[in-house]
């Protein structure tokens, strides 16, 4: 075999009609990823560092609600609430041979969470909140009784503390698996946060991309302030649908952030790198 420099990063090998041929050395996976929004190559650090919006078109990735609740919080500062809460398997649901019980497990292996909400207290630059994250990778990130339940608690527990409350949303609406009981969801949360209004509470939400069915029908847009990011889709059924339904070209944009800011159903659009500083500016515009 030839030689080799001990820092070359080439094996040679020798072949049997010519000289060697060398050999690249492969290079780790999750090290490099494609904007699907303008097919950039990215190296993945940096967009990490970036709060993962790509560098090149400002593209906002999504993330998961662990890594949401780093980015927004003052470090160490998050401490979850109502964590034992966990779901159950109320209709016996079964869809394409699995168990409904057996789809939660897998779901709470991949993401290591228990539901597709986080909650809990914490401060975003000095300023004391109840939040809530909720988790897209988790059934897509549906609202099934737990997520309600969740919540409705978070709502209670800022109104009984006086805390302003800001509630991350990310879902694909009602979650099927739980029927009725899902859909239920919808009016207990709403009625929480009226309660929450009347006791002067402030309401934040952020909707992240997507934020969609029964979520945009309740909470989602309850918000005293409705913030949204660059992009996100905000829907209560998908343009795909509509479009089947209606039989009607649809406007260009249609249900993106943007769309919905022009039409007035949203208050402001706000960069990732901004949320902080913004939600903070509004706590304390609104005195609380």
């Amino acid at each position: 075999m030839a030689e080799t420099s001990a820092t070359s990063p080439y094996q040679f090998f020798p072949t049997p009609e010519g000289p060697p041929h060398r050999k690249k050395r492969e290079l780790p996976d999750g090290l490099w990823m494609r904007c699907n929004a303008c097919q950039a190559t990215l190296y993945c650090k940096t967009v990490a560092e970036n709060l993962e919006v790509c560098p090149e078109c400002g593209a906002h990735f999504r993330v998961p609600a662990r890594t949401r609740i780093e980015q927004l919080t003052d470090p160490d500062s998050f401490e979850e609430l109502f964590a034992d809460i966990g779901p159950d398997d109320p209709l016996g649901f079964k869809w394409r041979g699995q168990s409904y019980a057996e789809r939660l497990s897998r779901e709470q292996a991949k993401t290591s969470i228990t539901e597709a909400v986080l909650t809990g207290v914490g401060y975003i630059k000095g300023r004391r909140l109840a939040l809530g994250v909720m988790e897209g990778e988790f059934l897509m990130g549906s609202m099934g009784s737990v997520v309600g339940e969740k919540v409705t608690l978070l709502v209670e527990y800022a109104t009984g503390h006086g805390l302003p409350l800001v509630i991350v949303c990310m879902s694909g609406g009602a979650r099927m698996h739980e029927g009725a009981l899902s859909v239920m969801q919808m009016a207990k949360t709403s009625a929480a946060l009226g309660r929450f209004d009347q006791a002067g509470g402030l309401f934040i939400s952020v909707l992240a991309d997507p934020t969609t069915g029964g979520t945009t029908a309740s909470f989602a847009m309850l918000g005293d302030v409705i913030i949204a990011e660059p992009g996100a889709m905000v829907a209560f059924a998908g343009p795909r649908v509509i479009a089947n339904t209606i039989r009607a070209e649809l406007p260009e944009g249609f249900q993106r952030a943007e769309f919905l800011l022009e039409h007035g159903f949203i208050d402001m659009i706000v960069p990732r790198r901004e949320l902080r500083s913004e939600i903070a500016r509004l706590i304390d515009l609104c005195g609380k």
